[in-house]
């Protein structure tokens, strides 16, 4: 299976790249098989109903066509998002928002997600050491 439309678009243009300043989370994955390596970075803030949202959120990604779309998707996935609803998103949600992966790559939209938790305990662990 070739590479979708959408995953080389991830690819090429990809959105919230970079790392986040005053971040409040901090993912950080790899895959040591194929040397994927992912830092995913959430900014947390209070929507009007008083949840707490991922207000923010970038990444960066040294690794595969796959793996960089995968980090991509995962951010636009998840920003705006409580953090509960975030923590619904799965490798199924990343796939299907990138058009399909192919099989020997779909472990990279399971290192997105995989950081995305990462970010959310590190923030809460941060929170509750308050």
């Amino acid at each position: 299976m070739p590479y979708s439309k959408k995953v080389i678009d991830a690819f090429k243009n990809p959105h919230n790249y970079g790392k986040l300043k005053d971040y409040d989370g901090l993912g950080k994955v790899g895959n040591p098989v194929c040397g994927d390596v992912l830092y995913l970075y959430i900014k947390i803030n209070k929507n009007e109903k008083g949840k707490e949202i991922i207000e923010d959120i970038s990444f960066e990604t040294f690794g595969c066509v796959a793996a960089l779309a995968s980090s991509s998707i995962i951010t636009d996935l998840a920003k705006g998002k409580t953090i509960s609803e975030a923590l619904k998103l799965s490798r199924e949600d990343v796939t299907q928002e990138l058009g399909g992966l192919p099989e020997i790559k779909i472990h990279c939209s399971v290192l997105a997600i995989d950081a995305l938790h990462k970010a959310v305990d590190d923030y809460r662990s941060k929170k509750d050491g308050e």
